[in-house]
């Protein structure tokens, strides 16, 4: 090979040489000026990392510490899209593992614009440890909590939803949301290619959610579910709703309504029956509404129980004519016959007795047209007319219990007011959050002990011999009110002719009242209260009384 040859090799090389250092110079010049800052923000990120450590929501129990609504384990499993090698194997290997559809994340599993994407939130952890033994680069996996009602469809609509973020939504889980939350925690930790913690820089530890005691009885409530579902499917009624309180304390053993649904399906359930129809519906009470005239002409003195009056078959109230519920003669009525027989007429008379002034005073002293202020977000106040915009017929209407809406829990709280002596508690559901006192009750004077006294006597008498036989228990005394009211019709325009609501509600033992029960049913196919939701009353109150060991004040003989 001649010097010439070789001397142009040389240079050739030389060239080549020189051009790659040239390149690799201006590469490292563009990296180091230009890209230098967001390189460099790259590079952070991709080593260090702020990791957010959930915090444990707290469980609500029933009374009793069973768990209705508590959180269990799961595990998150995410993918870093510019630490993938193989978008294809890591979907499949995921949909095999996790049950995910593969078609739906391999999308984002190439989207290398992004550094973190789920690819299964709140997994099952068995499935999730079957992916992680799989070490798939670019996969990884952090714990959760994910929401479990245990009890499934018992009290529901009471308890709410909790979402995806453990935030509360609807129902308790919203009311008590800033309570059982809790707040979490976070560390910026510094990861080493492969994605492995080696350093934690700082740490802020979490704070868990407090656990609330609520007063409802998951037997309690699970029965009257069980009886509202019977009724429902019985009377091919549209819906039902219960309650049962303690008149002593203000505490809600149960809040049922029907249908019902599965608390862990909540975000499938339509709205309608999510709902917590105690608190948020209003309907026209009817004939259970006649305690309240009853009460003030009782407490102003204008009547006494044994005060009889010679009452027509039907009555003129300004422009309305209103008749009895059943067709009767003209005859003489008491106070007390009055309430038992559930005259129109007499509850009527007496409110005419006590005036429209002194009737709008009572309504209001007994809370309608108002909040209980029960602790449940949603609560409607009813509708309760001012005085200023009664008509001429205004007191013939309210007496019989229309041209007013109120809510069950309005309802069950003015008959827990008679049954407990005349003193009204505010209905709650919460008992105590754990490691906190119990909450003070809200009390009122809303009648004389005498007065109640006299009631309860009266609606002793409505079971006894009235219009509420069906809702007889043997052993003890019953006292409560029928009520049957058409529902009023679409843009004011009267009253339905086959649409009713029938309810009943009192208490028992009637001497010394642990229970205050409502049932109401919501369009049945047979229209009265004493048919259709007395019986409904009876079983509730039958299994309530044998579970909490009520001893008998009317023992058979």
């Amino acid at each position: 090979m001649s010097a010439r040859v070789v001397n142009r090799r040389i240079r050739l090389l030389f060239v080549v040489l020189a051009l790659s250092f040239a390149g690799t110079l201006a590469r490292a010049v563009w990296l180091q000026g230009v890209r230098a800052e967001p390189l460099s923000r790259l590079a952070a990120t991709q080593q260090r990392q702020v990791v957010t450590i959930p915090a444990r929501r707290g469980t609500l129990f029933d009374r009793n510490g069973v768990p209705l609504a508590l959180g269990e384990q799961a595990t998150t499993v995410y993918a870093d899209p510019t630490q993938i090698r193989n978008a294809r194997l890591v979907a499949v290997t995921a949909e095999r593992a996790l049950g995910i559809d593969a078609e739906s994340v391999y999308p984002s599993l190439t989207d290398r614009s992004h550094s973190f994407v789920y690819l299964d939130r709140k997994a099952d952890p068995v499935r999730a440890a079957r992916l992680e033994r799989r070490n798939l680069p670019g996969v990884g996996f952090y714990p959760e909590e994910r929401r479990r009602y245990p009890q499934g469809p018992v009290a529901a609509q009471v308890l709410g939803f909790a979402g995806q973020d453990n935030t509360g939504l609807a129902g308790l889980e919203l009311a008590l949301d800033p309570t059982l939350r809790g707040r979490p925690g976070r560390e910026t930790v510094i990861r080493d290619p492969f994605g492995r913690v080696v350093d934690v820089l700082d740490e802020t530890e979490e704070r868990q959610g407090h656990d609330v005691s609520l007063t409802i009885d998951h037997r309690i409530q699970a029965n009257a579910e069980e009886v509202l579902r019977k009724t429902v499917r019985q009377w091919g009624a549209k819906a039902a709703t219960a309650l049962v309180l303690d008149p002593r304390s203000g505490e809600v053993l149960a809040m049922a309504a029907a249908p019902g649904f599965d608390a862990n399906q909540y975000a499938k359930t339509s709205p309608d029956v999510q709902r917590n129809r105690a608190v948020s519906d209003t309907y026209e009470p009817g004939s259970t509404f006649k305690l309240i005239p009853v009460a003030g002409a009782l407490s102003e003195g204008i009547v006494s129980p044994s005060t009889s009056f010679v009452l027509p078959p039907s009555i003129r109230v300004a422009d309305r004519v209103i008749h009895e519920h059943d067709p009767r003669p003209t005859m003489r009525m008491s106070v007390a016959e009055i309430v038992a027989q559930s005259s129109n007429v007499g509850a009527i008379t007496l409110a005419e007795r006590l005036g429209s002034k002194r009737l709008a005073s009572w309504i209001d002293r007994f809370g309608f047209g108002q909040r209980t202020g029960i602790d449940f977000p949603g609560e409607s106040a009813g509708i309760a007319l001012p005085l200023e915009r009664w008509s001429g017929s205004t007191i013939g209407n309210l007496p019989i219990g229309h041209g007013i809406a109120v809510t069950p829990i309005q309802m069950a709280s003015a008959y827990a007011a008679v049954a407990n002596a005349g003193m009204m508690i505010r209905p709650h559901l919460v008992a105590h959050v754990a490691g906190g006192a119990r909450a003070p009750l809200h009390r009122r004077r809303v009648v004389s002990p005498h007065v109640a006294s006299q009631l309860a006597t009266m609606l002793t008498d409505v079971v006894d011999e009235g219009t509420g036989i069906e809702a007889a228990i043997p052993g003890y005394r019953v006292a409560g009110k029928t009520g049957t009211a058409a529902k009023p019709l679409a843009g004011g325009g009267g009253y339905s002719t086959s649409r009713y609501v029938a309810s009943f509600v009192g208490f028992v033992p009637a001497t010394r009242p642990r229970l205050v029960i409502l049932v109401t049913v919501d369009e049945p196919s047979t229209i009265w209260g004493g048919v259709v939701a007395a019986p409904a009353f009876h079983e509730i109150a039958r299994f309530d009384l044998q579970y909490l060991e009520v001893p008998p004040d009317a023992p058979v003989k």
